[in-house]
């Protein structure tokens, strides 16, 4: 049940306050009544707040001896708790979250305040457009992040003007070799990830994507946008499993996936995330905008132009990567798994991709092109399970 509230439902009455706890909690005082209560006193909702400071925030007392906060960023100084401003209503039903930004809002906007100090993510195609973009807002707030990429040396030129324009530590950015026209490759890449992130993972961010290629076959003789798109992310994805721990997101980007790879990505995610909801992990689909003008255009002379015409008109690349750093980073979706996202909030796939039944015919066909090219190391019990299904319906 997803319920979306108006700003005035949230807004308290004339003569109330709001009084954080130190361990996370919101209670709320009368200042005619002296009354206190846990509920909020128009919507009658309990509300939570983060226990530790938002990042760049620091605790402090003034000459009398009255608890400050201060930011440490802009000299900023107040009375008020700062982890009011993130306040949200404690959650009846996993999927119950408010609408909190729209299509305007930019990465650095949803970021503002959070540090991801001790987070880790893998992102793929970050070299450039809105994988780069998605990477430096997470660096910027302190996270671990590897960048997957084909092109190792432009890998390191984007990570050295993310280090240049972030002042993150050059420690907390690495790089991997990823050419998701190779599944020998991705193989690589995921024995190679667990080496470097050994404990956890806690964001999987599958952006990469090729789009207007003519027709042509990857060295494992599969079409070159179906397996770049589609196949090769939902096998990396599949063999990093064990790294995902609770609360890991798995953002399958879909703005990279054009006709049927798009399709294929959001019923992968939708298969993955009724797998693995039992373990925690966290698989949504998301939509970043149309005709963002990234590289993908520079495959096709006609589409660059005419990305180029409608630039002026469309998101910026910090609001395309908006919502993939909100499906990632978001607190109030934590648990929420299974659905699809565009412009910052929820909305319902195609019929066809939420259709059970073509839905789990298309990932066993893609267990069976990864089986007959790599065998059947890491994704047995997935052939197991969708193989015997295939042959139940069939019998």
């Amino acid at each position: 049940m997803h319920n979306i509230e108006s700003d005035s439902d949230d807004e308290l009455p004339s003569g109330w306050e709001e009084k954080p706890t130190e361990d996370g909690s919101v209670y709320f005082v009368n200042t005619f009544t002296k009354k206190t209560q846990w509920t909020h006193p128009r919507t009658g909702k309990k509300k939570i707040i983060p226990k530790e400071l938002p990042f760049g925030w620091s605790k402090t007392m003034d000459e009398e001896g009255k608890t400050l906060y201060v930011n440490r960023e802009t000299g900023n100084k107040t009375y008020v708790d700062p982890r009011l401003a993130f306040a949200k209503e404690e959650k009846s039903h996993v999927h119950d979250f408010r609408q909190r930004f729209d299509g305007s809002t930019t990465a650095y906007q949803i970021l503002h305040g959070v540090d991801l100090s001790g987070k880790y993510a893998l992102i793929t195609g970050c070299n450039a457009g809105i994988g780069y973009e998605t990477a430096k807002s997470l660096a910027r707030h302190n996270c671990n992040v590897l960048f997957a990429n084909r092109d190792l040396q432009a890998t390191q030129k984007a990570i050295e003007d993310i280090v240049q324009q972030t002042n993150c530590s050059e420690d907390n950015l690495k790089a991997i070799h990823l050419d998701l026209g190779s599944l020998q490759s991705v193989r690589k890449c995921a024995m190679a990830v667990k080496t470097v992130f050994s404990d956890h993972l806690d964001m999987l961010i599958l952006n990469a994507g090729v789009f207007g290629l003519p027709y042509m076959e990857t060295e494992d003789k599969l079409e070159r946008t179906f397996q770049v798109n589609h196949l090769s992310h939902m096998y990396l994805a599949i063999l990093l499993e064990p790294l995902l721990k609770k609360g890991s997101k798995d953002s399958y980007s879909t703005m990279m996936a054009y006709n049927n790879s798009k399709l294929y990505n959001i019923i992968t995610a939708k298969i993955l995330s009724e797998e693995w909801k039992n373990k925690g992990i966290c698989v949504n689909s998301l939509h970043p905008g149309n005709m963002v003008y990234t590289n993908l255009s520079k495959q096709w002379w006609l589409m660059k132009a005419l990305f180029f015409l409608v630039r002026p008109f469309t998101k910026s690349l910090q609001q395309a990567a908006a919502t993939t750093i909100y499906v990632a980073t978001a607190a109030e979706l934590e648990g929420v798994t299974g659905l699809y996202f565009n412009n910052c909030y929820y909305c319902e796939e195609s019929t066809l991709a939420g259709d059970k039944e073509i839905a789990e015919e298309i990932f066993t066909i893609s267990l069976r092109f990864i089986e007959e090219r790599m065998g059947a190391e890491g994704i047995q019990k997935y052939l197991n399970k969708y193989m015997k299904k295939r042959d139940d319906s069939s019998s």
